[in-house]
């Protein structure tokens, strides 16, 4: 299988929060400002890597082995939550005000589904290791896309003065998002002689 066409594949023909709708809490909730969505992004996709590299290797080498598949998804979300304990603790010693920032979103990448779906992708698509990695920095890369693109729109229109008062906030949020959706599923014929 061709590294590129998964990493884009993942990115933006399969974008896993806007055209199959994984992690859509983080995505509404943290996208206010780009700093902060940036930030959010830049975590995911650290978390989604690192997640997937661990995850595959635990597979593969444990729970393959000793026949106890079953178990994937326990120690999938054990896996996820302990390399987003990390990232926490290493981001409120070293980016004090991003912590701040993403407050209770940061924990709450432990549940982002987006990145037990990546997981959990890449071993029903049995992806080598290589494949899992370039799968979840294209998934990552597209979260942190979708993530910078709507705080750009919501920094932008939120309190546009031409906005009427009922859409500002979540449902101009809501729109912009149906809109980024429509317009990455255009991205599904982009790759046509695979």
């Amino acid at each position: 299988m061709n590294l590129f066409f998964v990493l884009i594949g993942a990115a933006f023909i399969n974008n896993y929060v806007l055209t199959q709708f994984l992690g859509m809490c983080p995505f509404f909730g943290v996208s206010k400002k780009t700093e902060s969505a940036l930030g959010m992004g830049l975590s995911v996709l650290f978390v989604m890597t690192i997640a997937s590299i661990l995850t595959h290797l635990f597979y593969q080498f444990i729970l393959l082995p000793l026949n106890i598949t079953y178990l994937q998804t326990m120690a999938f979300i054990l896996i996820i939550a302990s390399v987003v304990q990390f990232v926490e603790v290493f981001m409120k010693k070293t980016f004090r005000a991003l912590y701040s920032m993403l407050g209770i979103y940061l924990p709450m990448i432990t549940t982002n589904c987006a990145i037990f779906g990546v997981t959990l992708i890449n071993i029903k698509d049995k992806y080598t290791l290589v494949e899992a990695i370039v799968n979840s920095v294209g998934a990552g890369a597209g979260f942190l896309l979708a993530m910078v693109l709507l705080a750009a729109i919501r920094e932008k229109y939120d309190n546009h003065p031409d906005v009427p008062l009922i859409f500002r906030g979540f449902p101009l949020a809501l729109f912009s998002a149906g809109l980024m959706s429509i317009a990455f599923l255009g991205f599904q014929g982009m790759v046509l002689g695979r």
